[in-house]
């Protein structure tokens, strides 16, 4: 079907009252573009302005987008540098470094200038099923936290809710090392059959030579797959809203933050009430 007879029929169909997510269904297309598309009708005050300026803004090519060299340097330095770091990392220290913003789909076509950008992760290849937990120690799933010039390391244990958070000055796989030494000797009594954590540079290098010391297995979970990391994203949520907030901080703070985030796991093991363990703290015995 055609694009200008999808953009007649969903008009037609919407003036019918019939529900938008149905009509993007039906005509399948995204959400996005139909509501951008009724929304373009209304503003041009009819279907037949909004053809014909959809048509004229169809005609001819686009001119190229021109990047400056100088960002293109930046980009290319900082995947040369960090360990060929992912376009969202990049994201990360083009503001940290050069204050500058911009988008991780510009920057992966910087990239494909220079390099050949083969993903890593494999569409088929197999992981095996999301870990479930029948028992406290089966299965521990970790993360990160962005907080500016420091970063929260966090983990939970998905069946006792039992956690822990390591807050460290960079986002390196030393440090991500130094997190599974530190909550798995204080957690998690050293070891646990399965830890997941995601692709990030600071769950591999130093911390996969170690991690098996601490697990039988190490499962990287997959990318954009939250409900794969849900028991930690959760955690996540709660370390913001209830402990560190949405702020950035500087990395002199780091001791004043440590001492709120051990106020806060205290809090969180003996006091507040857990839903998923029937309104009882983690530590409750």
């Amino acid at each position: 079907m055609k694009q200008l007879t999808k953009i007649i029929l969903a008009w037609e169909l919407a003036e019918a009252e019939i529900p938008r997510v149905h009509i993007a269904e039906q005509l399948e297309i995204g959400r996005a573009t139909l509501y951008r598309w009724l929304d373009g009708i209304e503003k041009a005050g009819s279907l037949t302005c909004f053809l014909d300026e959809y048509i004229q803004a169809k005609k001819g090519e686009r001119a190229k987008r021109k990047v400056d060299a100088l960002l293109k340097h930046h980009i290319w330095n900082i995947r040369e540098e960090k360990r060929e770091c992912c376009g969202q990392k990049i994201q990360y220290f083009l503001k940290k470094e050069y204050d500058i913003d911009l988008g991780v789909t510009a920057i992966y076509q910087i990239l494909k200038e220079k390099y050949h950008i083969k993903s890593k992760w494999k569409k088929n290849k197999m992981r095996g099923p999301v870990p479930k937990a029948f028992h406290a120690q089966e299965v521990v799933q970790m993360d990160t936290i962005d907080f500016g010039d420091i970063f929260a390391f966090t983990s939970v244990d998905i069946f006792s809710k039992e956690a822990d958070i390591f807050l460290a000055p960079d986002l390196t796989s030393v440090s991500g090392y130094q997190f599974l030494k530190h909550c798995m000797n204080r957690r998690f009594n050293s070891f646990v059959e399965l830890i997941q954590t995601d692709g990030g540079p600071e769950f591999k290098d130093t911390f996969k030579q170690h991690v098996l010391e601490y697990t039988n297995r190490h499962r990287i979970a997959r990318p954009y797959k939250k409900n794969e990391q849900s028991y930690i994203e959760s955690f996540n949520r709660s370390v913001r809203k209830e402990c560190l907030g949405w702020s950035k901080y500087k990395t002199s703070e780091l001791p004043i933050l440590t001492k709120e985030v051990e106020e806060y796991l205290l809090y969180y093991h003996k006091t507040r009430p857990h839903i998923g363990l029937g309104m009882k703290p983690p530590l409750d015995h």
